[in-house]
């Protein structure tokens, strides 16, 4: 049996806010490793550090304390324009409600990430339809938000988020918004990232149906996580 190759490392992670005068413990020495290729899903009640979690491993957010190694580079360790440039390049997000622009078609929602690189416009329709293509959508492309289903629209999201073929892909709440046949749909799609593309996949849910298409699952209560293993029998 091959062992997956780790891709993060949490070690000791740490974090809080401050509420008036009061320090609210948000993470609580969180340490755990996620494999390349691997889905997991986060779980947890309202307020127990799930997006908190998810954008600490993201990079928008910075932790109190610890380490949150990345390929071998500790990316606590990067100031801004270091971290950013990292984002770029290493993660694709997908958010509930989409975060379309309603005035670009699908095929220029998806091109935009494009636009920070030195691709040539040619390129980056090229990147764009192939994207498009990988979610199902080649023959929306000249749509608007408007003129596309919720499913459809997730889908936009999701070609976006891999156009510039990050390693890791974060997704708060990714069928939120979604009937349940459109959720199964994206579900199946990000298994399918995961285990043909090796796309390293991280969701936050609510939704224990959700859940259970992932690899890993595990739960955060109160600022610390346990796992449950092969949430689908995996």
């Amino acid at each position: 049996m091959t062992i997956p190759e780790t891709l993060i490392e949490i070690r000791g992670l740490a974090k809080s806010y401050q509420r008036g005068g009061q320090v609210i413990p948000v993470l609580t020495d969180i340490s755990f490793d996620i494999a390349r290729g691997e889905f997991l899903a986060l779980m947890g009640p309202s307020g127990s550090g799930k997006s908190t979690l998810l954008n600490c491993l993201a990079g928008i957010d910075r932790a109190d304390a610890g380490q949150i190694v990345v390929n071998g580079q500790d990316i606590t360790l990067l100031d801004e324009t270091e971290l950013a440039e990292w984002r770029s390049r290493s993660v694709g997000f997908i958010f509930q409600f989409y975060n379309l622009i309603p005035v670009l078609t699908a095929l220029e929602n998806v091109e935009l990430p494009l636009l920070l690189t030195n691709l040539t416009r040619r390129e980056r329709r090229e990147h764009a339809e192939s994207a498009l293509a990988a979610v199902g959508l080649d023959d929306r492309m000249d749509h608007y938000p408007a003129q596309l289903s919720g499913g459809q629209q997730q889908r936009v999201a999701i070609a976006r988020a891999i156009v510039t073929d990050p390693d890791i892909l974060v997704a708060d709440e990714p069928t939120g918004d979604l009937d349940r046949v459109s959720a199964e749909d994206i579900l199946n799609l990000l298994d399918r990232l995961s285990s043909e593309m090796g796309k390293t996949i991280i969701m936050v849910t609510h939704d224990p149906r959700a859940a259970q298409q992932a690899h890993v699952l595990r739960n955060l209560d109160k600022g610390e996580l346990s796992r449950v293993a092969d949430p689908a029998g995996h």
